[in-house]
């Protein structure tokens, strides 16, 4: 494996932008539409390369995320929280289960950890078990969006959300995600 690199969208060479959403397209089964890969620009990716041929990738975006509390404390209760979300995350078919994606979410966790109060992701069914034993916690308290006509519960995404704190927070909370196109988590 070569080096691991790490760099904004606007750092990544086209070919290598093309590259990546080839790799995303064959890892979910054609299932990574357009929205989706929307969602994966705009912020750090974590690319790693075996020679010339791009084995794994992974990318963190800002969002904001609300945090309440279900026993209010007071007006202020309620935060606006600036998350790392992590999006984007693939490994090559003949390379899984050989240490490529903890390479690359050891890196994203290093972008969270340094420049963000709390990771966040919403796991696939086939990834649970990886982001528990990395040490991301599954989100206890209930899960909404923001939407053109308000907040709505998002009560299927309750068991895929995971959170890597890096401060304090109650993780049985309710918590709310920003407005975007696509999936929603």
């Amino acid at each position: 494996m070569s080096p691991v690199s790490v760099l904004h969208t606007w750092q990544v060479p086209e070919p290598t932008l093309t590259a990546v959403r080839a790799l995303l397209d064959e890892a979910f089964d054609g299932e990574f539409g357009d929205e989706d890969w929307e969602h994966t620009l705009g912020g750090v990716h974590v690319l790693v390369r075996d020679g010339d041929e791009l084995i794994g990738h992974g990318a963190v975006v800002q969002r904001r995320l609300l945090h309440a509390p279900r026993v209010v404390d007071g007006p202020h209760a309620t935060r606006a929280l600036r998350v790392g979300y992590v999006e984007g995350v693939a490994v090559r078919a003949d390379r899984r289960r050989r240490g490529v994606g903890g390479v690359v979410m050891s890196a994203l966790e290093d972008v969270v950890r340094g420049a963000y109060p709390l990771g966040a992701l919403s796991a696939s069914e086939d990834a649970l078990e990886f982001y528990a034993a990395r040490g991301w916690q599954r989100w206890r308290g209930r899960t909404f969006a923001m939407t053109p006509t308000g907040v709505e519960r998002t009560e299927e995404e309750d068991d895929g959300v995971f959170v890597l704190p890096v401060v304090p927070l109650d993780l049985a909370a309710d918590l709310t995600c920003d407005l975007r196109d696509g999936d929603v988590w």
